[in-house]
């Protein structure tokens, strides 16, 4: 299958299929009654013209000397959802020009000012999963907001005139650079809210979505946990031997120069030096996308040697996944017991 000539069909077929696989044990979302755009919850000015007059440093993790203005966004509520458990919000942020994002918060009923949890999935999964009820409900469970939105080249970001043909692999540096910026002006713009907490705020990323959490956390210190499941890194290896690389493309990728360029990007060398609260590699033994060598690497780097669970396959992590829940292990992480239950209010 040659990626450059189907990538539009293939991209979106792999989003929905994958989307419906994963949420097909759960209940669909009822429908709100009403989805009217509203009016902007937040109209800071943004410098959206920064790119152009400050490019944008992607080989740089820390925001502050990316070249995007800090509090440089906007972000307009496009939707509200209500349920008893919770409140969905979607909003349309941006701090870029051409690169509106739509972020989902998902705010618990009864909890003044709850601790986040920023939800950062493979750059191939589209947000529909941030609307299913199931999840939400499971995401605020024990009193944590969410937070959920697609990083750079995902199918909802990926806009004209930029050509098909440029995605998250080809364009390694962009999107990994880009996306560990994004998750601090995600940070930033929950933290102008004032309704969350996000001093301590824990990342769940899953396989590209991994990776960018560890950059992110060796950026920004108000990340103080990581919850992983088969995240990327060790790019020499992984471009070498990963199957999500086309063939055709492969040895573009093994060129020195754009290993070069990626190279200050690698979370194998930032995980063994982070300082958190705690570190949670999850890796399942049956998964093809990372290629063992990779794999290996990545366990290696852990910052200690209890940070790293083995599943033999997709179905003994299933049963950990329904033992444990959501946020189950991450949300023990964040917080005491007294933490939370301190700030629920009572009705």
């Amino acid at each position: 299958m040659r990626h450059k000539l189907i990538l539009p069909i293939a991209c979106l077929f792999l989003a929905v299929m994958t989307s419906r696989a994963q949420t097909a044990s759960l209940p669909d979302a009822p429908k709100p009654a009403q989805q009217a755009p509203q009016p902007p919850t937040q109209a800071k000015p943004a410098n959206l013209s920064t790119k152009q007059a400050n490019p944008e440093d992607w080989t740089v993790l820390p925001l502050a000397k990316s070249g995007l203005a800090a509090s440089g966004f906007n972000a307009a509520l496009l939707g509200k959802y209500e349920q008893p458990e919770y409140t969905r919000e979607l909003l349309r942020v941006q701090w870029r020009p051409d690169d509106p994002i739509d972020l989902y918060v998902v705010l618990p009923h009864g909890v003044t000012r709850p601790p986040v949890i920023l939800y950062l999935y493979d750059y191939h999964f589209d947000t529909d999963r941030f609307r299913n009820d199931a999840w939400c409900k499971q995401a605020t469970q024990g009193g944590f907001a969410a937070a959920g939105f697609g990083s750079a080249f995902s199918l909802q970001r990926h806009h004209a005139p930029r050509p098909m043909r440029e995605w998250f692999v080809s364009e390694l540096q962009e999107a990994l650079g880009t996306s560990t910026h994004d998750v601090q002006m995600v940070l930033n713009y929950l933290a102008s809210r004032g309704d969350v907490d996000v001093s301590k705020a824990g990342i769940y990323g899953q396989g590209s979505g991994g990776a960018i959490a560890v950059l992110a956390a060796e950026a920004d210190p108000r990340i103080a946990v990581l919850d992983l499941l088969n995240p990327w890194g060790d790019w020499p290896d992984w471009l070498k031997g990963s199957p999500r690389v086309p063939e055709e493309e492969r040895a573009d990728y093994l060129k020195p120069e754009f290993l070069q360029k990626v190279s200050g990007l690698d979370p194998v060398t930032y995980m063994p030096h982070l300082k958190l609260k705690g570190v949670r590699i999850q890796q399942l033994l049956d998964d093809t996308e990372t290629p063992l060598a990779a794999r290996d690497k990545i366990a290696a780097a852990a910052p200690g040697p209890d940070d790293v669970v083995h599943y033999k396959d997709i179905t003994a992590h299933r049963n950990a996944w329904r033992k444990d829940g959501l946020t189950g292990w991450i949300s023990v992480q964040l917080r005491s017991s007294a933490e939370v239950i301190t700030d629920v209010t009572q009705s």
